[in-house]
């Protein structure tokens, strides 16, 4: 219960932000941290909880978002049912994905190759095939209304993405604290002990892989109301695997609020690197990934777990310092 209390504030908050400031700049900010947020959540699921590294998250991402597009453009369906559709597409694509490489072992940088693999095969044939537009994209039309899921302001998509976010909130939660869960973390650590005391590794990896393609494709969905727009490259770009992947790696795998404060972190640190160095070019992006590699060397544990673990260290070496005295 003190998730959900705590997930509940976060949404209060966060909820409550539209109607005390109408700066589009701040609003902007809060809604792309919280887009962030739920690409980093979507592959906490697997790679966090599962320990199941991705380097193709964008394979569901694209999927969704063309879900998304083709079903309002192609098939007349509202947004607001293209939605959950879409989700269920990615996960089916999750599905096979998952299937077919757990099936026969695969784990580790193998199972990072073949998401990319996937990813990249996926990219390849929405520039081939006629009904996602091939390389010239998709469109939406613009219809600013709350029916189509085209709001007016920045509030109506903060609200959207808050509601995702805490779906995501919401799992990432059963999962510390239920049997799956529990199943997850103990394939992650130790497949073998993992399989020895009963569990099925392939049925909870792949139900994993199933969850975290369902959120990433929500990602896709939102991204194409807001930016009404989608081609192969930013359907399946890398770019969006990299941004999941960090976000989470940077705030805290496993962890409930890692990938949001990873989320934060990493945009307040690009708009400050952009904001002060974006005349010289090269440097923002310079200062940018220096500090991601002093957080990853010096961070194991994320920005989430940085105060438990200098206190865990602190009364460790005092423990051992005390033993050693005669």
């Amino acid at each position: 219960m003190k998730d959900l209390r705590n997930i509940a504030v976060f949404v209060l908050v966060v909820g409550a932000v539209p109607f005390f400031t109408e700066s589009g700049v701040l609003l902007n900010f809060v809604m792309t941290t919280l887009y962030a947020c739920l690409l980093s959540q979507a592959w906490n699921v697997l790679g966090g909880f599962g320990g199941q590294f991705s380097f193709g998250h964008a394979l569901f991402f694209g999927t969704g978002a063309y879900a998304q597009a083709i079903a309002q453009m192609q098939w007349g369906l509202s947004p607001w049912v293209a939605l959950p559709l879409a989700m269920v597409l990615a996960a089916a694509v999750g599905a096979f994905v998952g299937a077919a490489s757990f099936r026969y072992g695969l784990k580790g940088s193998y199972f990072a190759l073949v998401t990319l693999a996937f990813a990249e095969v996926f990219r390849i044939l929405a520039t081939s095939v006629p009904f996602t537009g091939a390389g010239v994209g998709l469109m939406l039309p613009l219809d600013t209304s709350a029916a189509n899921m085209q709001f007016e302001s920045r509030a109506g998509f903060i609200w959207l993405m808050l509601g995702l976010v805490t779906l995501a909130l919401c799992t990432t939660a059963w999962l510390r604290h239920s049997r799956f869960g529990a199943y997850l973390q103990a394939v992650r650590d130790n497949e073998d002990a993992a399989r020895a005391v009963g569990v099925d590794p392939f049925r909870v990896k792949l139900a994993a892989t199933v969850i975290s393609g369902g959120l990433m494709g929500a990602a896709g969905a939102f991204y194409v109301q807001v930016f009404q727009y989608i081609d192969p490259s930013i359907a399946y770009g890398a770019h969006t695997s990299v941004e999941a992947l960090v976000g989470a790696i940077v705030g805290g795998l496993g962890t409930l609020w890692g990938p949001l404060l990873g989320a934060v972190g990493l945009h307040i640190l690009a708009d400050l690197t952009r904001n002060l160095f974006g005349e010289l070019p090269g440097i923002n992006m310079i200062i940018y990934g220096t500090v991601l590699i002093v957080i990853v060397m010096f961070l194991p544990r994320g920005i989430a777990g940085l105060g438990t673990f200098s206190v865990r260290d602190w009364l460790r070496g005092r423990k051992s310092g005390e033993g050693d005295r005669p």
